[in-house]
């Protein structure tokens, strides 16, 4: 263990590496948080201002129209729609097709492949 000057000296360093890499990191944390839905009013959200969750309405595609695990992926999105629809497609589907869910997926032919 260090006494004495020499310990006030690693007491400071340590303190100003503390200071150096953890204040960035919990700004950025908090710019994440602020940005990416940390509350209902984030401006990074489309529906904030409404507080308003769209849902999707339009049906599923028929199963039996697909072979393998597509069809078996249609299939359980008819069965559990209300989960998918609760979840986020994280392809950029809703930026660039209007995908309001991952169940949105499954009314076009998106979730094919």
């Amino acid at each position: 263990m260090v006494s004495g000057p020499r310990a006030r000296f690693v007491s400071r360093r340590r303190l100003l590496a503390a200071a150096v890499l953890g204040l960035p990191a919990i700004g950025g944390g908090a710019l994440v948080w602020w940005t990416w839905g940390g509350s209902e009013q984030s401006p990074g959200r489309p529906d904030a201002d409404r507080n308003i969750r769209r849902r999707e309405t339009r049906p599923t595609l028929d199963p039996a129209r697909f072979n393998g695990k597509a069809a078996r992926a249609h299939q359980v999105a008819r069965d559990i729609p209300d989960v998918l629809d609760q979840l986020h497609c994280y392809c950029g589907c809703d930026r660039s097709v209007g995908h309001v869910s991952l169940l949105s997926c499954y009314t076009d032919n998106h979730a094919v492949t």
